[in-house]
């Protein structure tokens, strides 16, 4: 998944109503948007490095996007704008091994009366549902961990696809975990145990959970590597 443009770095200065933030380019402070709804736990420290990108769309008022939060020197994506990209780049690639290379991509799949899954997959007799979380939370060595904050529409998601289950969808949640510096993920049980909780019965209910980190580069990010859920 390439940028659409090249990267900006900055030093970040402050978050504010949700979407906006500060950054310092060089001897100028701009306004940028925050394309994350999430807490952002960890992450907003002043003083820390960030890369944006430039819109050259005239009528955006916010012309830069924020991308990347440098965290303990490693690099953290926050855009979770571009997760689903990161995701469908790795389908179309067959960079997820759980997947035969010749499946059926539909994104943005209607399921229900008021859910949309992030993926539909297909081939033959088979079809799966994959919903995609976006993880960069890391409050442990090596140790990503997901949620940041209370999620009621990740429980929702999860409730939905054991109802796709049942209708004989195979069902999959994706934790994409937008750092280089963790080798396995775990479920904050403590900031939202209710969501722990329903995972780990899904889990037990034909819920497969796939986690991989993602590289990064000057251009975009990859998907990467798998790496191990402990729960």
């Amino acid at each position: 998944m390439n940028f659409e443009n090249k990267l900006i770095s900055g030093i970040f200065i402050k978050r504010y109503k949700r979407f906006f933030v500060d950054v310092q380019i060089e001897n100028k402070l701009v306004t940028a948007h925050c394309p994350n709804t999430g807490s952002m736990l960890g992450l907003l420290n002043e003083g820390n490095k960030v890369w944006l990108t430039k819109s050259d769309n005239p009528n955006r008022k916010l012309k830069y996007t924020l991308q990347i939060i440098e965290d303990n020197k490693s690099k953290v994506g926050v855009n979770t704008h571009l997760t689903n990209k990161i995701v469908l780049n790795a389908l179309e690639n067959n960079l997820i091994k759980e997947f035969n290379k010749d499946i059926k991509i539909k994104p943005e799949v209607r399921f229900g009366e008021s859910t949309r899954f992030d993926f539909l997959i297909s081939k033959k007799n088979y079809k799966a549902f994959i919903e995609v979380k976006n993880v960069t939370l890391k409050r442990k060595p090596k140790i990503a961990e997901f949620p940041d904050a209370i999620t009621s529409r990740g429980a929702k998601h999860i409730h939905e696809l054991i109802k796709a289950s049942k209708k004989g969808y195979k069902i999959y949640i994706a934790f994409i975990i937008q750092r280089e510096d963790c080798d396995q993920l775990s479920i904050a049980s403590d900031i939202d145990p209710e969501y722990s909780q329903i995972l780990s019965k899904a889990i037990r209910n034909k819920l497969k959970v796939l986690c991989y980190d993602c590289k990064f580069s000057s251009k975009g990010i990859k998907l990467n590597k798998k790496i191990k859920l402990k729960f």
